[in-house]
């Protein structure tokens, strides 16, 4: 009885290692997709699924886009697809890109592909865009004419994908800044904004003809104007900005002079009040030297008294003209 307890003990256990090993198996080796690839119609080796397992690459995201791949009738192989992906591509996006280019007869590799992709933009978005084109409209762009009125235009591009110069081609962004530059150049150049409001397709056809599209991803097929509103009276605003920048020059000017004279003025009347200064200081010493021509001789009795009887004459008639005259009655 002993012994066959022990066969069954060893024979249950057996059966578990055995069921364990072949849970090991089937998460190690996908034996699912192997038989998914097999039903699809698509060559890959269960060896190669495992070395995919020990390079660390599921093997849902080579061979799932792999089978769709081969569905769609694309020459592609896992080798390609598993090198695209350990780049940092994505392996399913560059599949559904090249499957549509191949639906819409659009000459795209996998080789170009993959360098979109990995260049960082959206390949699929790309091969849509070739397909279905985008318009893109550009903010409000400010311009003044000729004659100073400004003029707010708004226009609409339709641009498709250039799949040639996806790689290294500028974006939206360069494309929105070339129109506004040429809404800008058009509208200066023009004599009077009512040219302008008039025609407005005038500025789309000259936009359109300076290759604005030159080093871009994309290609502009067309440029619409949406809206010109006009705005205000720049040219105006100019000149009066201009008329007040120069009365405040002049009234500068102005100031500096009246400062300047105003000095001047301080100026003489400090000199003259010196000069006075002076002139009492030598006058007080005229009795002195009075003193002195007497004392030597040089001056006599006589001629002293002759001056102050000039001086005398001279202070009677400094009185009368100062004295007001007596009106008779």
């Amino acid at each position: 009885m002993l012994d066959i307890l022990q066969e069954l003990v060893r024979g249950d256990g057996l059966v578990i290692v055995g069921i364990i090993c072949a849970i090991i198996f089937l998460n190690f080796v996908p034996l699912g997709l192997w038989i998914s690839a097999i039903a699809a119609g698509t060559r890959i080796s269960i060896f190669n699924l495992v070395g995919m397992r020990l390079r660390r690459v599921p093997p849902a995201q080579i061979v799932l886009p792999l089978i769709k791949a081969n569905k769609a009738g694309l020459e592609v192989n896992s080798n390609q697809l598993e090198a695209h992906y350990l780049a940092g591509g994505n392996v399913d996006r560059v599949i559904d890109a090249l499957i549509a280019a191949h639906r819409a007869q659009i000459d795209l590799s996998f080789q170009r592909s993959c360098a979109i992709d990995l260049a960082g933009r959206n390949v699929l978005e790309a091969v849509q865009m070739s397909v279905n084109p985008e318009v893109i409209e550009t903010p409000v762009v400010s311009a003044v004419a000729k004659d100073g009125i400004e003029l707010k235009v708004k226009a609409r591009v339709t641009v498709r994908a250039n799949i040639d110069r996806l790689v290294g081609g500028a974006g939206e962004a360069t494309i929105i800044a070339r129109v506004g530059e040429g809404i800008v150049t058009t509208v200066g150049s023009s004599a009077t904004h009512s040219n302008v409001l008039e025609n407005p397709d005038f500025i789309s056809k000259t936009v359109l003809n300076k290759g604005l599209d030159a080093g871009t991803a994309f290609e502009i097929l067309s440029i619409d104007i949406a809206d010109v509103d006009v705005g205000r009276n720049i040219g105006a605003s100019l000149q009066i900005d201009q008329a007040e920048a120069d009365k405040r020059i002049a009234q500068a000017r102005a100031e500096e002079r009246r400062a300047m004279a105003v000095a001047k003025e301080q100026e003489m009347k400090a000199y003259t009040q010196e000069m006075q200064a002076k002139v009492v200081e030598e006058q007080a010493k005229v009795p002195e030297a009075l003193a002195k021509a007497l004392s030597e001789g040089n001056l006599g009795v006589m001629d002293y008294y002759k001056m102050n009887n000039i001086n005398a004459d001279t202070e009677m008639r400094k009185t009368i003209a100062t004295t007001s005259p007596v009106t008779e009655e």
